[in-house]
């Protein structure tokens, strides 16, 4: 049919304390066969990895584990090669963004289903159709299977460093200016664009900045309540199918500063500055993004994410080249002396 659109949602969302124990029984309630993969990292795999494993093969699912250390295509056919060899029927993805993105695309070669087990709550991608990845040494955004189930055990989550929960933050506050440019495409080159998606997407902006003074590291409800913020934009992006409910100007420039700084702050720290920068240059109230961003402990300035001026200067300038094809305030064209004043009104640099 013309103008059909299929949308992936997951078939079922587990969170809360303990819910990893019950991997096996979600397993079993989806009529799963055949083998497990479970890819994790090498640190995951001693928080989450060995029991995932344990719990597997008391299922009868004869599981076995890839250990993945980098984002990178190379792991992504390492997995599908031993997915084929070992015949799985499904792969679980535990552990952060890295093993969640590698599943993803795995699962997909491999034409089976994947299931998500987050360790942190550091950005949206642990339920979204997204995959990000190093390729050619720049991170790319590539279309993927979005999860069958996701099981976030908060008690875990929790225990993460606290880092990870704040640029978790990040990244969700962040649909505010998503919303912002992708109403401007819509407006300015008629981009479809889905009322429903983008409020979905600007609720789970609105439930962090209003919940940012409870929201502390070490307890397990600030866990939870930021793990179903970031699954419900993950479901945004299914319902728009593409990832413009949570990822434009600001992302732009998260990837620019990335490709000029490598390794300096996360994707969601990055985002959570973009966003101050990019509310700013909307006209909007980029004050109030600017201290809940403070306040769930995430920085707010380009010195506090380990970044110089000159950096930031230089990917506010270069961003609108990321992504071409995804219009956003940016592909106005920002020149140095317009990008420093946006930078510096805001306290960024």
């Amino acid at each position: 049919m013309v103008g059909s659109r299929w949308m992936e949602l997951p078939r079922i969302v587990a969170v809360g304390s303990g819910v990893i124990l019950e991997l096996s029984e979600i397993c079993t309630s989806l009529q799963l066969k055949g083998r497990a993969l479970i890819i994790t990292g090498p640190r995951t795999q001693d928080v989450v990895g060995k029991a995932i494993f344990e719990l597997l093969y008391d299922g009868g699912y004869e599981p076995k584990t890839l250990i993945c250390s980098a984002s990178k295509l190379e792991e992504v056919g390492r997995a599908e090669r031993l997915a084929r060899e070992m015949g799985a029927g499904f792969l679980i993805g535990a552990g952060g963004g890295r093993s969640i993105d590698i599943a993803k695309l795995a699962s997909l070669g491999v034409n089976v289903p994947f299931l998500s087990v987050p360790t942190a709550a550091s950005h949206d991608g642990i339920c979204s159709s997204q995959a990000s990845l190093t390729v050619n040494g720049e991170t790319t955004s590539i279309k993927a299977h979005s999860p069958l189930a996701i099981v976030a055990d908060s008690k875990i989550i929790s225990q993460a460093p606290a880092r990870l929960l704040a640029a978790g933050c990040g990244d969700i506050i962040s649909n505010y200016t998503a919303i912002l440019d992708w109403q401007l495409a819509h407006r300015l080159h008629n981009e479809e664009y889905s009322e429903y998606a983008a409020a979905l997407s600007g609720m789970t902006a609105r439930m962090i900045v209003e919940l940012a003074a409870d929201i502390r590291p070490g307890r397990e409800e600030s866990a939870r309540i930021v793990i179903k913020a970031l699954i419900s934009s993950g479901v945004a992006m299914s319902i728009a199918g593409s990832s413009r409910p949570a990822s434009g100007s600001e992302h732009k420039f998260a990837h620019a500063m990335n490709k000029i700084a490598p390794g300096r702050a996360l994707h969601g720290e990055l985002c959570g500055l973009g966003t101050i920068m990019m509310m700013y240059l909307h006209g909007g109230d980029w004050k109030n993004i600017k201290r809940a961003l403070a306040m769930v402990g995430a920085p707010i300035s380009a010195a506090e994410a380990g970044l110089d001026a000159d950096s930031v200067i230089s990917a506010l300038v270069s961003a609108h080249e990321i992504r071409p094809e995804r219009y956003t305030i940016l592909d106005f064209g920002l020149n140095r002396m317009a990008a420093t004043k946006a930078a510096e009104a805001t306290g960024i640099i």
